[in-house]
């Protein structure tokens, strides 16, 4: 039997009715799937997605687990003692946040002998945290003078440079994203993505890294990851993990012991200012 969604609830109806018609128990779309309850009720598919996006935001909204999952974004695997710490919480609770983290798949665990070792699942969960600290609400304008002035010193290697799971981000980044652009050493191409052109190649290779050669196919695509103290795409993906590594190896980078942050050493800001104008 059809039913009117508007009129099965008072058990009858309408003849010549024009509103849409249903099953009464499934009706299938081409490309929805809609469910019809005893009272009436339509539900869509994407109340699913809907339940999913409110998990995440759930388990994110914790500042213990927020804290620990910033602490993964360098693409580093730490024991749960030293996530504990950083969560400043005790270790039976902290095993309690990892366990609610390993469910919903955005932490992975490593076994090494007695030890285990939690990381990221994923570039896509650390794309998905840069992403949703920069839409983070500011209060008002006297709250983000404060916090502005508050973090002046303390953020200041963070916002200049640092690692986002094995890319480069922060003010850094950008310049070289717009640097590389200009050159076309990197092109758009499609929807925030990108592409390593041949002068883009030719410049890498000249790089003195222990990898400089050629550049896999893979390895030249890019993903535009929106930086959350700049609010500006910096390059992420395969090729921004490999500009990010061969950077490193060059000497360019200087890694600092204990945070993202990261440093330009003096051969790094002469060699950028020197070919990319970057200064």
């Amino acid at each position: 039997m059809a039913l009117c969604t508007e009129h099965s609830r008072l058990g009858n109806q309408p003849k010549g009715c024009g509103h849409t018609q249903y099953d009464a128990e499934r009706v299938t779309n081409t490309s929805i799937l809609l469910e019809v309850s005893f009272t009436g009720t339509v539900y869509h598919r994407d109340m699913e997605i809907g339940a999913r996006v409110s998990e995440i935001g759930s388990l994110l909204g914790d500042p213990v687990r927020a804290a620990m999952l910033t602490a993964l974004m360098d693409g580093r695997s730490l024991p749960a003692g030293e996530l504990a710490f950083i969560g400043n919480v005790a270790p039976q609770t902290a095993s309690f946040h990892l366990g609610k983290l390993l469910d919903s798949h955005l932490i992975a665990v490593e076994r090494q002998g007695k030890h285990k070792y939690y990381r990221l699942t994923n570039e896509q969960v650390a794309l998905a945290l840069e992403s949703l600290a920069s839409i983070a609400p500011l209060h008002n304008e006297a709250h983000a003078r404060s916090d502005r002035q508050l973090s002046q010193h303390r953020n200041t290697g963070l916002q200049f440079a640092r690692s986002c799971y094995r890319h480069l981000a922060g003010r850094l980044a950008i310049q070289i994203h717009d640097a590389l652009i200009a050159r076309s050493f990197v092109l758009p191409a499609g929807e925030r993505q990108y592409e390593l052109t041949e002068e883009g190649e030719g410049w890498l290779m000249k790089l003195h890294s222990p990898k400089a050669g050629p550049v896999s196919r893979r390895e030249r695509a890019g993903q535009a990851c929106l930086d959350w103290t700049e609010r500006h795409h910096h390059i992420g993906g395969p090729l921004g993990v490999t500009l990010f590594s061969r950077l490193t190896e060059a000497g360019w980078l200087l890694r600092r012991p204990g945070t993202r942050a990261l440093a330009l050493s003096l051969k790094g800001r002469e060699s950028l200012d020197r070919q990319l104008g970057v200064r």
